[in-house]
C-alpha cells in the first residue's frame, strides 16, 4: 500500500498543475472527492457480512493499485476525478480493515511500539518509491504515464501474491457485525475528527504551497518525500516507544503544541527552503498520531472494533470532505488564513487530549467524568 500510494501522492501537484491546469478550486474539489469513500468507511461492517476481513483487505488494496495504474491515462479534471476516486475507494476500505486487524491481532502492551515498526516500513517503502519517481523523472525523463503504470502493476503483482502465499489468520474475538456508537467513546471520536480535519489541510494545501508558490519541480518533491520517510524509517519506530513510555496524554500534548507552531509558520513562511523544513517537520508530528489509535484499543471493547474502525473512519472523513473544496475557495483569496485555520484546530485538539487519563482502560475513558478519576494522576 505505501509504495504504491505514495507514487500517486508525490506526482499528484505536479501533475494536476502541469497537465490539467489545477488552481486551488480544482485541488480542492479533487481531495474532498478523494475522501467521500473514506466517509463511507462505515459501510464496510456490512460487506464484512459476505467477506472474512483479511480477504476484504486484499480485495480492496487491488482496487487501489488499478486506480493508481489508470491515473496517467486520464488528464482532465473530470478524468482525475474519477480516477481518484477508484484509487481512494480501495484505500479507504483497506486501512479500514487494517486498523481494525492490528488493533485485534496485536497486544495492547505492544501496539504502540508495532505500529512505529509498521511506519518505518512504510517509510522504507515510500522511500524506495519516491527514489524511484526521482530517478525515472529526472534522469530517465519518464512521463507520468509510465511511472503510474509501472507502480500500479507491480501493486497487482504484490497483491496476487499476498493472496496466494500469505496464511489466513483468525480474530481472537467475534466481531458485532452492525454499527456501534458508544457514548463512553466519545473523546476518541472527537480527537479523530479533529485529526482528520487538520490533516486534510497538511495534505491538501502544504503540499500545494510547494508547488505553487515556492516552484518545487517534481524531483524537489520527491526529495522533500524521501527525506519525510528517511525520518520515519528511523525515527518512528522509537516514536511507539516512547508513547508506551510517557502514555497518549503526554504524546498527544507535544503533537498538538509542535502542529500549531508548524501551522501557524506556514501561514507566513516566505523562504522555499524554511517551508520544506516545516514540511518534514509536520510530517514527524503526524507519526505521534499512533497515539490515537492506542488509547481507543485500551478503552475499547475487544468485539467493539471492526465497527468502530469503520466508523471512527467515517467521522475522520465528515470534514475531510468538506475543508478541501471549502478551503480551496479560501485560498485564492488567502493562503495564509487557510493555515491559520490549522493553527486553531491544533489548538482544539490539544484542549481535548488533556482529558484523557494516565491509565486508560474500560471504565477510565476519560479524565475528571470516569469513575476512576479520583485514581488519575498527571
Amino acid at each position: 500500500m505505501a509504495m504504491t500510494f505514495s507514487v500517486w501522492n508525490v506526482l499528484l501537484n505536479n501533475f494536476v498543475i502541469e497537465k490539467a491546469a489545477f488552481t486551488g478550486k480544482e485541488i480542492g474539489i479533487l481531495q474532498s472527492l478523494r475522501e467521500v469513500p473514506g466517509f463511507l468507511a462505515f459501510t464496510a461492517i456490512y460487506l464484512l457480512l459476505w467477506f472474512r476481513e483479511q480477504t476484504f483487505a486484499i480485495l480492496f488494496l487491488a482496487v487501489m493499485c488499478v486506480g493508481v495504474a489508470v491515473t496517467g491515462w486520464f488528464p482532465s479534471e473530470w478524468g482525475l476525478y474519477l480516477t481518484t476516486v477508484v484509487m481512494s475507494i480501495g484505500f479507504h476500505y483497506f486501512e479500514t480493515v487494517n486498523q481494525s486487524l492490528t488493533l485485534q491481532w496485536v497486544d495492547k502492551d505492544k501496539s504502540a511500539h508495532f505500529m512505529g515498526q509498521v511506519l518505518a516500513w512504510k517509510g522504507a517503502a515510500s522511500l524506495i518509491a519516491y527514489g524511484t519517481v526521482w530517478l525515472m523523472m529526472e534522469w530517465l525523463g519518464a512521463d507520468y504515464n509510465l511511472v503510474y503504470m509501472l507502480f500500479g502493476f507491480f501493486g497487482l503483482c504484490a497483491v496476487l501474491f499476498l493472496w496466494f502465499f500469505f496464511p489466513s489468520f483468525e480474530s481472537p474475538h467475534v466481531q458485532t457485525r452492525k454499527l456501534i456508537l458508544r457514548q463512553r467513546y466519545w473523546l476518541y471520536y472527537s480527537l479523530t475528527f479533529l485529526s482528520g480535519a487538520r490533516r486534510q489541510i497538511f495534505i491538501v494545501f502544504a503540499g500545494f504551497m510547494m508547488v505553487e508558490k515556492f516552484g518545487y519541480s517534481v524531483g524537489e518533491v520527491s526529495l522533500l518525500f524521501i527525506i519525510n520517510y528517511l525520518f520515519n524509517m528511523l525515527f518512528a519506530t522509537k516514536i511507539g516507544s516512547w508513547i508506551g513510555r510517557v502514555g497518549e496524554r503526554r504524546a498527544l500534548t507535544v503533537e498538538y503544541i509542535g502542529l500549531a507552531i508548524v501551522f501557524t509558520s506556514y501561514a507566513f513562511v516566505e523562504n522555499a527552503q524554511m517551508a520544506g523544513a516545516l514540511y518534514v517537520i509536520d510530517h514527524l508530528f503526524f507519526a505521534m498520531a499512533i497515539a490515537i489509535k492506542t488509547y481507543f484499543q485500551k478503552i475499547a471493547d475487544p468485539q467493539d472494533i471492526a465497527s468502530t474502525a469503520g466508523v471512527s473512519f467515517t467521522i475522520n472523513h465528515i470534514a475531510a470532505v468538506v475543508i478541501p473544496a471549502a478551503l480551496g475557495l479560501v485560498w485564492l483569496y488567502s493562503p495564509t488564513a487557510v493555515f491559520l485555520v490549522g493553527t486553531g484546530l491544533a489548538i482544539c485538539s490539544l484542549i481535548l487530549s488533556r482529558f484523557i487519563p494516565t491509565t486508560p482502560d474500560a471504565g477510565n475513558e476519560v479524565r475528571f467524568f470516569s469513575a476512576k478519576h479520583a485514581q488519575d494522576v498527571a
